[in-house]
């Protein structure tokens, strides 16, 4: 065991002492000896605390320190912030105190303002320290200041972003803006406020900084996308995953104090930092994973304007991208992106963060927190240029989206419903998509129709208070008005089978052929003509794009059957995609 020690592990030694943090979270204090010296000047990040509070790290446990950063302190002492450490042997399965470490004692340094394990080794050296310096260039550090000796910023020393944490306050960084976003606003119960992030890129990292309030008001101008800064004197804290897809434990918060300085000499910071992804390689990911792609937009879809559940006014456009892999996967940009987005001349495209959906198979969204780059000048998006101007232009591509539920042509998946039925469509993790012609056979108008917030943000169904005042609990308001919102019930059938489905609000109103606001009308005032409506609608086929889902209500399991589009039958289309099956039936 004397040996391990000696070769950079590390045990736990006399004591673990918890201090309050700052922010709420205890801090916890940790001695640590090698078997020859002890050191009482380790801390464990936050992030760790349960490896305290479920006693995986506790007295005389054996560890190796996988990765840390070196503060110095103004009066020269070093404080060793723990990042990742590994437990190998339980404190259960050691024999208590290793060796007899006397506490270690070094020759009081100069004071430095603050170093990160870049460029000072502290007395216990783990082996592989080196992971925190995860791709940058060994001589990033030294770089900064050379280039620019007197740093704005108060003069504190430039260093990567990769070695930025809470536990040092003066540094200063020099980064390239890669994203801004606009600005958002907020209003709550606890008041009202605005804000704007930005994503910042040196040869070391990335890293997503916001502003607040004042501060957006003091930055907002200032700061362009593309430019590179000197930053220095902002906050730091644990990054909330959820709304970013950084990859970086920390992110930065700008306050009053905080100091942004353009930089002239910045052609060695690089534009972004990007993990593609191969578009073939897309449907091994996790649903919801973020990614980085590039492709040859192929095609571009008209921007379409649309009602969304929480009903604000969107648009939204589709981008279809091919890379060498030779698949497609389509691209869905939101708002301000879609409306602008040029896609003539099939560009290059790269997007970095996308998110990665099922619906329809294998797609990607690009949200606010994406970026989106056209013709970037970067050697991934030459190469693409190259293969597609050569050969990939002339490739039809094989699409991803719409195509994984039981492969069908194209971009419909074309299923009869016995087909739905024995391929257990929705049987899966994940809901399936498919098309087919079906006619309607019955028609629930009992409760199709349903009295909803007259609010344009709002579809909830609204609560009548018997005063003419109507109650949405969303919105917590009371109004003297509703809007009627359609939820139609329908079986539909083909030659072998048949399927109750449900209908939204658009797909409703196109089988019926009126709108709700004029359904609902008709039911207060001429009942038989609200019939009329149903009888007609009776009989008539369409084509139905559904979404199929296996749900569970009270131990009880049957398929969930949601139609998403509803168009008019194009016979002459239907035809020959017919004439086409019989041709591939008589080869068989």
């Amino acid at each position: 065991a004397m040996t391990m020690l000696s070769e950079g592990a590390i045990e736990v030694s006399q004591n673990i002492r918890k201090i309050e943090g700052g922010n709420g979270l205890p801090r916890f204090r940790v001695m640590m000896s090698d078997g020859r010296h002890t050191l009482s000047s380790f801390m464990l990040s936050t992030q760790l605390n349960y490896l305290i509070e479920e006693n995986t790290l506790s007295l005389y446990c054996i560890c190796v320190l996988k990765r840390h950063v070196t503060n110095i302190l103004k009066d020269g002492r070093r404080v060793v912030i723990i990042l990742e450490i590994d437990v190998i042997k339980r404190a259960e399965e050691v024999a208590g105190r290793i060796g007899d470490p006397t506490p270690y004692t070094e020759s009081q340094t100069k004071p430095q303002q603050t170093t990160s394990n870049h460029d000072s080794r502290p007395p216990l050296q783990p082996q592989n320290r080196n992971e925190m310096n995860r791709g940058f260039s060994k001589d990033f550090g030294k770089k900064g200041p050379a280039a620019m000796p007197s740093t704005p910023g108060g003069g504190s020393k430039v260093v990567p972003i990769a070695s930025l944490n809470p536990y040092q306050s003066k540094w200063t960084i020099r980064a390239r803006v890669t994203n801004k976003s606009s600005i958002r606003t907020w209003s709550n119960s606890r008041g009202d406020g605005k804000l704007f992030t930005v994503e910042l890129v040196d040869e070391s990292g990335e890293i997503r900084m916001t502003a607040f309030n004042q501060e957006v008001d003091k930055f907002f101008g200032l700061i362009e996308a593309g430019k590179v800064y000197y930053i220095s004197k902002c906050s730091l804290k644990i990054a909330n995953k959820q709304y970013t897809s950084v990859k970086n434990d920390y992110e930065m918060t700008l306050n009053g104090e905080s100091s942004i300085v353009p930089c002239e000499d910045s052609c060695d910071v690089p534009m972004v930092q990007c993990d593609f992804v191969s578009i073939g390689d897309l449907e091994n990911k996790e649903k919801d994973s973020i990614v980085d792609v590039i492709g040859v937009c192929k095609k571009t879809d008209e921007a379409t304007h649309f009602t969304s559940k929480s009903n604000r006014e969107m648009s939204k456009r589709t981008l279809h991208l091919i890379d060498i892999s030779g698949k497609l996967v389509t691209v869905t940009l939101w708002g301000e992106e879609a409306e602008k987005f040029d896609g003539s001349g099939e560009p290059i495209i790269a997007i970095k963060g996308a998110k990665l959906s099922d619906f329809g198979g294998c797609s990607l969204s690009a949200s606010f927190s994406s970026t989106l780059m056209v013709n970037p000048d970067i050697p991934e998006a030459h190469k693409l240029r190259g293969w597609y101007d050569k050969e990939g232009h002339s490739m039809e591509g094989q699409s991803l989206t719409e195509m994984r539920s039981g492969g069908g042509g194209g971009n419909t998946n074309w299923k009869t419903l016995t087909d739905v039925k024995t391929e257990h469509l929705g049987h899966g993790e994940k809901a399936d998509y498919y098309t087919c012609i079906a006619t309607i056979v019955y028609l629930r108008k009992e409760n199709c129709l349903y009295q909803a917030c007259p609010s344009q943000d709002c579809n909830k169904k609204v609560v009548d208070q018997q005063n003419g005042m109507f109650r949405c609990e969303k919105c917590d308001k009371e109004f003297p008005n509703f809007k009627y919102r359609l939820i139609l019930s329908a079986n539909i059938a083909d030659y072998g089978d048949n399927q109750w489905v449900t209908c939204f609000q658009e797909s409703a109103e196109a089988i019926l052929g009126q709108n709700a606001a004029y359904l609902g009308q008709l039911k207060e005032s001429n009942e038989a003509a609200f019939d009329e409506v149903f009888q007609q609608a009776n009989f008539n086929s369409f084509i139905f794009r559904s979404r199929v889902k296996l749900e569970t209500y009270n131990d009880e399991s049957r398929i969930k059957a949601t139609v998403m589009e509803v168009k008019p039958v194009d016979h002459k289309d239907y035809s020959k995609r017919l004439i086409m099956n019989i041709r591939k039936l008589v080869v068989q």
